[in-house]
C-alpha cells in the first residue's frame, strides 16, 4: 500500500491525498488498525509508521476532531485528516468493499467540500 499527495488535480485546484497499490487483505488490515486505534483506543493515527503503507512524498495523520473538516495541511508535505467518531465510522464502512474481493473501483473516504480529498483506490486511479 502507498500513500501520496497529488496536486491540483483540476482546473478548481483540487487536491488528493491517496492510499493505492493494495489488495483486499491490506484492506481489511488497514480498516482493522483504524478501527482499533482511532475508534476503541482514541488515539491518532500516523500512517507512515504503519509497516505495510510505505509513504511516497508526504505524511498524513488522522486524528478525533469535535467537527468533520477532512484533510489539511501547512507545508503539502504532512497532511492532518481531522474526523468525528462518526465520520470515522462512515470511512470503516466505505472501506468494507475493498475488504471482501479484489476491485478495481475506487472510493472518496470523506464528502466535503475542501480542497483535498482521501482516495482509496487499488489501481490509484479515480
Amino acid at each position: 500500500m502507498q500513500l501520496d499527495y497529488i496536486d491540483e488535480i483540476n482546473e478548481y485546484g483540487d487536491n488528493i491525498v491517496r492510499l493505492y497499490d493494495f489488495d483486499s487483505a491490506e484492506a481489511g488490515k488497514f480498516r482493522q488498525i483504524v478501527h482499533q486505534t482511532i475508534l476503541l483506543d482514541k488515539k491518532s493515527l500516523d500512517l507512515s509508521a504503519i509497516d505495510f503503507i510505505e509513504a511516497r512524498n508526504c505524511k498524513l495523520t488522522l486524528r478525533l476532531s469535535d467537527e468533520d473538516e477532512g484533510i489539511t495541511t501547512s507545508d503539502q508535505k504532512q497532511f492532518y485528516c481531522d474526523m468525528t467518531i462518526a465520520g470515522y465510522e462512515q470511512m470503516i464502512k466505505l472501506l468494507e468493499q475493498f475488504c471482501n474481493k479484489e476491485t478495481k473501483g475506487y472510493q472518496f473516504l470523506y464528502d466535503i467540500d475542501i480542497q483535498t480529498d482521501f482516495l482509496f483506490s487499488p489501481a490509484g486511479t479515480w
